[in-house]
């Protein structure tokens, strides 16, 4: 896929928002304080994260990197509210998340977050539209406007002309695609991605790179991301290493 079949310029235009409150901006979008997370098997325990402390601004990409089993992806999983950690407080658009019911935090999530799973977490009996429009539907779409967005940001990934294919009938990346649209389906304020471009060839991969660089600096979303890639950290407002649970600057 070429970097042109992405459409930044309506993409971005589509995801353009209002400037945030100045309470908002002073919070950051992300914030995580004095994270713990432990897990016990019998007597043992191990600590999968050590007193993480970060600060995201809104409108920025961040970057999660280290090696394998560091903790990024347990890490990356508590800030979206997916797991509950041991201790610690996190926040997103100034609310605390760590407060939040199990309904309120679904619903929270919903309205808010994109997310972009390593493994695409597609339905298989759903083509490519289908998935995404299901997302816009609990989001309150009706079924024909939640099928134009759809289709409109599939074209944006360029895989207008797959809307009607199931994911056994995608390769690695176009799935990876399509679980990228179903990420910005309904405007979220946050994205987050689990090696985002880890099933994508070299062009393909830029022009998701280029993608997300323009959601965040043009339509103000606030992108945070665990990758391996180092073809993102010249995309990267900060970068943030984890060792052994431990957030190193």
């Amino acid at each position: 896929m070429a970097a042109s079949q992405i459409n930044l310029t309506k993409l971005t235009t589509q995801f353009q928002r209002s400037p945030r409150s100045s309470l908002s901006s002073q919070l950051g979008a992300i914030a995580a304080q004095g994270l713990e997370m432990v897990y016990q098997s019998g007597t043992q325990s191990f600590h999968a994260l050590r007193d993480i402390n970060l600060e995201i601004a809104s409108g920025n990409i961040q970057l999660l990197m280290g090696p394998s089993g560091s903790g990024k992806t347990t890490l990356l999983s508590i800030l979206a509210g997916i797991l509950t950690p041991t201790s610690g407080n996190v926040f997103l658009l100034g609310e605390e998340i760590t407060r939040m019911s199990r309904q309120q935090l679904s619903q929270f999530r919903l309205r808010n977050i994109g997310f972009i799973f390593q493994g695409f977490n597609l339905f298989p009996a759903l083509t490519a539209a289908e998935n995404i429009e299901v997302i816009l539907k609990l989001k309150g779409r009706r079924a024909g406007a939640a099928h134009k967005e759809a289709m409109l940001l599939l074209e944006q990934v360029g895989l207008e002309n797959k809307a009607k294919s199931l994911p056994q009938d995608l390769s690695g990346g176009q799935k990876q695609r399509v679980a990228i649209a179903r990420a910005l389906a309904g405007n979220p304020q946050l994205i987050m991605a689990d090696e985002p471009t880890a099933a994508l060839d070299s062009q393909s991969g830029h022009a998701v790179i280029a993608l997300l660089r323009n959601l965040a600096k043009e339509g103000g979303s606030t992108v945070l991301m665990v990758t391996h890639d180092s073809r993102i950290i010249d995309v990267a407002d900060r970068v943030a290493y984890l060792e052994d649970g431990v957030l190193k600057r």
